[in-house]
């Protein structure tokens, strides 16, 4: 997949009004998450766009594994090691974008003091 302008300007149009949705929730905020800036629930980190224009979210690992093994997810791999809890989700498969989004913001809100 392209590392373009182009390329984030779409995952952003996906993006920003799922996004948007989030923000007038208490405790949730934008901060910076791997060069890119987030959705947060109590300052971690729980979806953004990926520098190669992927929704990045973060699952419980087994929630995560079943996504993988689907094929419908990447797992997102940072200097070679594959991330447990975190996975890309291409454009292409925009349709999935909310709900992953909501599994994340649920899954972090959980977990988050």
């Amino acid at each position: 997949m392209p590392h373009d302008d182009d390329t984030r300007a779409r995952a952003h149009e996906i993006f920003d009004p799922v996004a948007a949705r989030y923000l007038g929730l208490s405790g949730v905020d934008i901060g910076p998450m791997f060069g890119s800036e987030g959705l947060r629930i109590r300052s971690k980190v729980f979806a953004f766009v990926g520098y190669r224009g992927s929704l990045v979210v973060k699952l419980p690992a087994a929630r995560t594994d079943e996504l993988v093994a689907e094929g419908s997810v990447e797992r997102m791999r940072m200097r070679d090691r594959p991330m447990r809890e975190w996975v890309l989700v291409g454009p292409d498969r925009a349709p999935l974008w909310e709900l992953l989004t909501a599994e994340a913001f649920a899954y972090l809100d959980e977990i988050t003091p």
